[in-house]
């Protein structure tokens, strides 16, 4: 049975996909009666592809200013940086180029033009005692276009996370006014990510759907969004060998949207059985640690054995995402679902190389103990500050990772 006390929401997008989406551009910044678009993105984007070459010839005197110092995982060092400099470019509309990373960054960008107050009051509070608080950022914010380069959950989401060196956890904002008003998913965009990252990303979006199987209660809308979220990433990942192909980058574009669509249709960003959210909480910090880990590496080194060792506490979850992992059936046991699940995602991860275990991250296991106490302050995870409760546990849980 279905679920059907539920609200549903959707906010003002313009999706564009496919060959020579990204002429469609202009009519984006006229729509939005904006004359001085500022790109956003990282080097590698800006000087080993032809990308933002072909947006400037797209845009002409329209393009105000590029930044392309924006490193992985966002420094707020360069979120500052690039917000500096549309500042001083006058822009009136921000375009992030790339992936998650860069589209989160972009976001910080367009609240940093527009609120007032230190950055340490923007940003999700963690008391040491009672919930998080994320504060309410009121300013009208610079509308975004986000131009994807690789599949990423974060296309059209209002939070972001940046990485604060003065902070034991990362930099947390949230403002649904940051959302974008337009998503491209040029074919030959995504054609300039590399085969590793478009991988390392498409990993992560298969993760997030193989976890959201696990829900116990759906609705009619969110049960549509997940299962064909998992169709689309699963049938994807084996076909991104081939640099010339555009349709498996695509779909796993396709498929990360459908996540976020999921959750505005009465779903959950990070569903809530324990595997789901405590991986999530442990690869976070990993891969914010870590700047050489991606966070698919990370969900899939992590997963097996946190299913394995936290599975047992949502028993009818892991029955659900076994079984459409193929792996499970009605009527088998019910305490074997955890390790059939962590088995059959360990076959998915090993047959497209990808880590499954830590020790294959070439990380130093003496960092661990930071990754955990990282992990504790994670909103999305666990923003009812529960972890904090079970440290000790979820300590030995990562140990078990190694």
């Amino acid at each position: 049975m279905y679920r059907n006390d539920f609200r549903a929401v959707g906010y003002p997008l313009r999706l564009y996909s496919g060959k020579d989406a990204l002429e469609n551009l202009p009519a984006e910044l006229k729509r939005h009666k904006a004359a001085r678009a500022f790109v956003v993105c990282g080097r590698s984007v800006s000087r080993r592809t032809p990308l933002v070459t072909r947006m400037r010839d797209i845009l002409g005197g329209s393009l105000a200013g590029v930044f392309d110092e924006m490193a992985k995982e966002s420094p707020l060092s360069a979120v500052t940086a690039a917000a500096d400099a549309a500042r001083a470019a006058g822009a009136d509309m921000l375009i992030a180029v790339g992936a998650g990373s860069v589209i989160q960054a972009t976001r910080v960008v367009a609240i940093l033009l527009a609120e007032k107050g230190p950055v340490d009051t923007l940003i999700t509070q963690y008391p040491e005692h009672g919930p998080a608080i994320s504060p309410k950022l009121l300013a009208p914010k610079l509308p975004i276009i986000n131009v994807l380069t690789a599949a990423t959950s974060a296309q059209n989401r209002a939070g972001s996370a940046v990485k604060g060196d003065h902070l034991d956890h990362r930099m947390e904002f949230f403002d649904p006014k940051t959302r974008p008003v337009a998503v491209f998913w040029d074919s030959d965009a995504l054609l300039t990510a590399p085969p590793t990252l478009a991988l390392n990303t498409g990993a992560a979006v298969f993760w997030r759907a193989a976890m959201n199987m696990g829900a116990l209660s759906l609705t009619p809308l969110v049960e549509g969004d997940r299962l064909q979220a998992l169709r689309l990433a699963r049938g994807a990942l084996t076909r991104l060998s081939d640099a010339n192909d555009p349709a498996p980058r695509l779909e796993l574009c396709a498929a990360a949207f459908l996540q976020n669509r999921d959750a505005d249709d009465g779903g959950t960003l990070v569903e809530k059985h324990w595997v789901g959210r405590v991986v999530y909480a442990f690869a976070a910090a990993l891969f914010n640690q870590h700047a050489h880990v991606s966070q698919g590496e990370a969900n899939n080194a992590l997963t097996p054995g946190v299913m394995r060792a936290l599975g047992r506490r949502d028993p009818e979850a892991m029955t659900r995402i076994a079984s459409a992992l193929d792996a499970w059936r009605v009527g088998d046991p019910v305490d074997e679902a955890p390790e059939r699940a962590a088995a059959a995602l360990e076959r998915v991860f090993e047959a497209i190389g990808t880590p499954t275990g830590l020790s294959q991250l070439g990380i130093p296991r003496a960092s661990l103990p930071l990754i955990l106490e990282r992990s504790l302050k994670n909103f999305n995870a666990d923003p009812k500050r529960e972890f904090v409760r079970e440290r000790d546990l979820l300590r030995d849980v990562l140990q078990s990772t190694w």
